[in-house]
């Protein structure tokens, strides 16, 4: 392949944001690119053979088929696009935990000098979930400080801010916040403090028992354990997936849906009519005339790529729209099962077209927001006839448990059970395995008194 088709190829694959930043490189590196203020629609100009010299196109490779793919080159970005205001992206700043807690150790008045250096060697082995990593031992070595110093720095440090933090262990963690909550002479303190294991097997009838109190009394010391945070340094890590910028928008429009394309930010190319006229009056010899020529060739091929990569996009979601509209309209369980070749054969491209353009690619829909790959997925057959979703049969199975009865939960195979009477014909290990994946806890955990 020539290197146009990989820049096309790369151009397919870009999210909004890296081809945003692209398209600028490529306006200050070309004079023939400029940008197009008045959102005019470009049409290439044809030049005659001895305006420009296509050295380029002596490959025998036609980029330009393989790139259109099938596509008619007459597509326009007014075909697709509207005017649309969007709110500018607002950047954050966010304090690490341990800066979070080396503020709190220095602008505290209960500790010494020494003391300080204790606490930021305790600090620095904390990891990103809050957890002290290393034996107190060590700490003492490292800052020549007693034990029985260095153990009183860890109780202060974990009475900062987020509490529980600087614990060894989810035990420690979980009966500072109590304490610190809710005092130690109450139920939950003792259960943590002297029967974790069996807290941790949800074995409340052992624990009544074993306590002389109520199956009840148990749950509900468990119910007040649950509001704590078995990992309290995560609200400090980075920002991960939270904010994207959606490549396409569905919006319903009078009970209809359409695909929009959410590119009012990009730069809208067009060849700049001052270099063009240049080329035209021919004001370009020998070498010069050779590199003015390449400069051309390469912004007319920038301008029609933008356009078909706009193409492909909209030709994609369009076609994702069509398969999913069950989604759209009732949700998550309607999903039914797409693959990239189902796509790729629908609209006349190459399956690996297909996978570039779905990568890193979002898209607003008036359910949230999605990547495209999360309309792919395999499937389960129903005596119906219709397919469902791989997503589909998950949400069936969250929705059953969130609506089961505490006293009585569902097995994995009454799940079974009810999805065959539905007509979905799936086995128990199945329902095991997306279980587990949604992170549903099988029904002898589940069960309450």
């Amino acid at each position: 392949m020539n290197p146009r088709l990989y820049q096309a190829m790369d151009l397919l694959h870009m999210p909004l944001l890296q081809l945003e930043q692209h398209l600028k490189q490529e306006l200050t590196a070309n004079p023939f690119l400029e940008m197009d203020e008045a959102q005019e629609e470009f049409e290439a100009p044809e030049l005659a053979a001895d305006e420009a010299n296509p050295k380029e196109e002596d490959d025998d490779s036609d980029w330009e088929e393989i790139l259109l793919n099938g596509f008619d080159s007459g597509y326009r970005a007014g075909s697709s696009y509207e005017e649309r205001e969007y709110q500018e992206r607002v950047p954050t700043t966010r304090v690490s935990l341990w800066d979070h807690l080396e503020t709190q150790l220095r602008h505290s008045s209960d500790f010494t000098d020494e003391e300080v250096r204790v606490g930021l060697e305790i600090i620095g082995n904390i990891d990103e979930d809050g957890f002290l990593t290393c034996p107190l031992d060590d700490v003492a070595d490292v800052t020549a400080a007693s034990l029985e110093r260095v153990a009183e720095v860890l109780r202060k440090l974990q009475s900062f801010d987020p509490l529980g933090v600087a614990a060894r262990d989810l035990r420690e963690c979980l009966l500072v916040q109590l304490e610190k909550r809710y005092g130690s002479d109450n139920l939950a303190y003792r259960i943590i403090a002297d029967h974790f294991a069996e807290l941790s097997s949800h074995k409340w009838n052992d624990l009544a028992k074993r306590l002389g109190i109520t199956p009840k009394d148990v749950q509900d010391a468990a119910d007040l354990i649950s509001t704590l945070d078995p990992k309290p340094g995560r609200e400090f890590g980075e920002i991960t997936g939270n904010y994207v910028v959606p490549d396409l928008v569905v919006e319903n429009v009078e009970g209809d849906y359409r695909v929009f394309l959410n590119d009012g930010n990009l730069p809208r190319l067009r060849i700049s009519p001052t270099y063009l006229q240049l080329v035209k009056d021919k004001a370009f010899k020998g070498s010069a005339k050779e590199f003015v020529s390449s400069k051309l060739n390469s912004a007319n091929w920038m301008v029609q790529a933008i356009e078909q990569r706009r193409q492909t996009m909209v030709k994609t979601m369009g076609y994702i729209l069509e398969r999913q509209r069950e989604f759209f309209d009732h949700g998550v369980q309607y999903l039914k099962p797409l693959t990239l070749k189902e796509v790729a054969d629908a609209i006349g491209m190459h399956e690996s077209t297909i996978s570039r353009v779905t990568n890193e690619k979002f898209c607003q829909t008036p359910r949230g927001v999605f990547r495209l790959k999360y309309f792919f997925s395999s499937g389960l057959s129903r005596d119906d006839g219709e397919d469902i979703s791989a997503r589909g049969i998950k949400a069936r199975i969250q929705e059953l448990v969130s609506n089961e009865n505490p006293k009585r939960p569902l097995t994995d195979q009454k799940i079974v059970e009810l999805l065959r009477q539905e007509g979905t014909q799936i086995a128990r290990r199945t329902v095991q395995k997306y279980r587990d994946q949604l992170g549903i806890l099988s029904s002898r955990f589940r069960k309450r008194v």
